[in-house]
């Protein structure tokens, strides 16, 4: 039985960034069970067309450290960007590269501290191939990552002096929420990960017992000598946590809820029980909600959901924007691996900003000018085709009347006041339209 057109690109907008107008055709004659799982295989299977994109060189710590040797950081991480944007545009696993990005979001660290695209790639790396698993386990690697032990400043912190930076935002931002754990949990658990530091011969993390606090410590109502470890388990296992997990991850899937929703309930058995995060997707895209007009309705595109899902629909990679792409995204206002703060980027009402909107003008235009138009201009005269041509173009099966008659009005008045072919215009504004905005 044939799934709706129009929910099986919902589906491939939030389980990856969007597929072209000849993939949903296909992908729309199969059931949404088979979709699902397929989507879900690819967390583990392999990606040939993403692990083909070739990744530029970057420069670890031993390198950095051979007398005489000289990078360029700056050229490194535009090249890093490049190397993931491109990736997500060719990946034949979507899932696989949007719980990737989601977790970049979840775990927000940004290269303008880190000071390394190699340290950045790891931490890519990391929530790409633990991300589909347990959250624990992801947490407490992510806890030891050299990226975060800068970010957070775990390898300033000592015995005499506990740094709580980390041990701070585990708990806000990670792993439960504020209002689950006191300042004095704080100060506790932040005892814990002294002695986490960063090898500046190796670029690994190191455990130096010397300057660890290994005294008894009170934390969230339990009492010992809890290690960094221990923090990290007591907190992702904390009701609290697993509430807070999926109130995100349906938050980026579906819509905007906070830990105390009740879709959130309809999850949490399930997930408590293992902390799996592929399970968790799975009961989450085939959940009822999932497919209701407020999940279809319910996001604004981040920019690079944007750039991504244009460049996919549109039939394009990287290559045409690539000197441009870090200027292009940073005018929409989000360049992957530089999130504003610790808190990361928001939803919805965060990105309807009119600050960006000339960016997203230029963003629209550039792409626009270098898409294939044959399909419009096989329909040269005729704008309510060229019109229908331009929304099947960027992945819109359905628009509304009035984004209809904007589209027809342009292409009947280009036309007719300067004989030009429009294509270009109309999907640029395509691309600009509310229907393209929302995911």
């Amino acid at each position: 039985m044939a799934t709706n057109p129009a929910l099986v690109a919902h589906l491939y907008r939030r389980a990856g960034f969007g597929a072209s107008p000849a993939q949903l055709d296909e992908l729309s004659q199969r059931k949404w069970p088979e979709l699902v799982d397929e989507l879900l295989a690819g967390l583990s299977g392999p990606d040939p067309a993403g692990d083909a994109v070739q990744l530029p060189h970057l420069t670890s710590v031993p390198e950095s450290n051979v007398p005489g040797y000289n990078f360029n950081g700056w050229q490194e991480y535009q090249a890093l960007i490049g190397w993931w944007v491109e990736r997500m545009v060719v990946t034949s696993t979507p899932l696989r590269e949007k719980l990737t990005w989601m977790l970049h979001c979840q775990f927000p660290t940004s290269w303008v501290k880190v000071g390394w695209a190699y340290m950045m790639y790891v931490q890519n790396q990391l929530f790409r191939t633990l991300g589909p698993g347990s959250f624990e386990t992801l947490t407490q690697a992510a806890a030891k990552d050299p990226a975060m032990l800068i970010w957070l400043d775990t390898q300033t912190s000592h015995r005499d002096a506990p740094n709580q930076n980390f041990a701070r935002e585990l708990m806000e931002r990670f792993t439960m929420g504020i209002g689950n754990y006191s300042q004095e949990d704080v100060i506790q658990a932040a005892r814990c990960f002294t002695g986490w530091e960063l090898d500046m011969v190796s670029g690994e993390y190191f455990f130096n017992e010397f300057d660890n606090d290994n005294g008894i410590k009170f934390f969230l109502g339990r009492s010992g000598r809890f290690t960094g470890e221990d923090v990290v388990s007591i907190v992702t296992h904390e009701p609290a946590s697993h509430r807070w997990v999926i109130s995100r991850l349906w938050s980026w899937l579906a819509y905007p809820v906070g830990p105390s929703a009740p879709i959130v309930q309809d999850f949490v058995h399930g997930y408590a029980k293992d902390l799996n995060i592929t399970n968790l997707l799975e009961a989450m895209l085939n959940h009822p909600a999932f497919v209701s007009p407020e999940a279809v309705h319910g996001l604004v595109k981040q920019p690079v959901e944007f750039l991504v899902g244009a460049l996919r629909g549109l039939g394009l990679n990287t290559a045409p924007i690539s000197d441009n792409l870090t200027y292009l995204l940073g005018n929409v206002g989000q360049v992957p691996f530089t999130p504003p703060s610790v808190g990361g980027w928001g939803w919805n009402e965060y990105w309807q900003s009119t600050g960006t909107a000339a960016g997203y003008m230029q963003l629209a235009g550039t792409l626009a000018q270098v898409a294939d138009m044959t399909a419009l201009e096989d329909n040269d005269g005729h704008p309510a085709a060229q019109v229908q041509a331009a929304l099947r173009l960027v992945g819109l099966g359905e628009a509304s009347h009035q984004t209809v008659a904007a589209l027809t009005t342009l292409a009947t008045w280009v036309k007719s006041s300067s004989g030009a072919w429009p294509a270009q215009q109309i999907v640029s504004l395509a691309l600009l339209s509310p229907e393209f905005a929302m995911n």
